[in-house]
């Protein structure tokens, strides 16, 4: 951890793009609420196979008018070259400085189309085309990516994002706090400095939690998963359980020496703002 404990803490929260007016409403609210917690950006997700690609953009124009640091991400599958080139030409004219670069998530199909095959790839084209002008983040995964081949594959595929020119990293959340400890460590042994941001997701909902976990590798610990099995339905019973549950995982982290905090938000700003003031944040 000594490459995390010497870097700047920093806070971000992660929205996705709303589909409707009402959800746009809603969304606005929550940035002016978590705004005033001074985060150091806000990213917003890119549906797979490129299907937000208009709201991505828009959200993002909408968060940076607002005043904010918009941080959107851009997904190499289903991007050609000529697209990812007029992209950056956009945010820099709004002057968006903070890009998530990822390869993105298959389509359903599960054919990728487009120039890019992996996220290093991107990054290396971005910095071709616009030198330092962006800060890139890019994904880490410390219980690894659902499709690595094993363990030292996605670390050579984390070290290639690195190599290529990422300035720091936002892992996929966990519960288990040693993951991350461990791959740092091993991030560390191969020489790649740079932070490391862990990836929070508040509980409040278990079968939706449940299903986002199952679909990007992300594991539940059992004795979680049960105590939130054995709540049913009462959803106060979950969110007090899931709201414990996060906020001594953030402090283990932050306390071992991580670099700050990145909160998966799905848009509402109570649980995230629970958190850290539960942290005295």
């Amino acid at each position: 951890m000594d490459t995390q404990k010497k870097r700047q803490r920093i806070f971000s929260f992660e929205f996705f793009p709303p589909k409707d007016d009402n959800a746009r409403a809603k969304l606005r609210d929550a940035t002016t609420q978590l705004a005033q917690l001074r985060p150091k950006f806000f990213s917003v997700t890119f549906g797979a196979g490129g299907s937000t690609r208009a709201g991505t953009y828009e959200t993002a124009k909408d968060i940076q008018a607002a005043g904010h640091a918009a941080a959107p991400h851009i997904s190499g599958i289903a991007s050609t070259r000529d697209e990812i080139r007029t992209l950056l030409k956009s945010y820099r004219a709004l002057g968006i400085r903070h890009l998530v670069v990822l390869r993105g998530d298959r389509p359903k199909d599960g054919v990728i189309h487009g120039d890019f095959r992996y996220a290093n790839e991107l990054v290396e084209f971005i910095r071709a085309e616009a030198g330092k002008d962006f800060n890139i983040e890019v994904a880490a995964y410390p219980e690894f990516h659902p499709e690595a081949s094993t363990a030292e594959a996605d670390l050579d595929n984390f070290a290639r994002k690195v190599r290529a020119g990422a300035n720091s990293a936002i892992t996929q959340y966990f519960f288990n706090p040693d993951a991350y400890y461990r791959f740092v460590d091993a991030c560390e042994q191969r020489g790649l400095d740079l932070p490391i941001v862990p990836g929070i997701m508040p509980i409040t909902n278990y079968k939706q939690l449940a299903r986002f976990s199952d679909a990007c590798g992300a594991e539940i610990p059992r004795w979680i998963r049960k105590r939130l099995e054995g709540y049913g339905d009462d959803l106060d019973a979950i969110r007090a359980f899931g709201l414990d549950v996060t906020t001594e995982l953030c402090q283990q982290l932050l306390d071992a020496g991580a670099p700050g905090l990145h909160f998966y938000t799905l848009n509402r700003a109570g649980p995230t703002c629970t958190i850290w003031e539960r942290l005295g944040l």
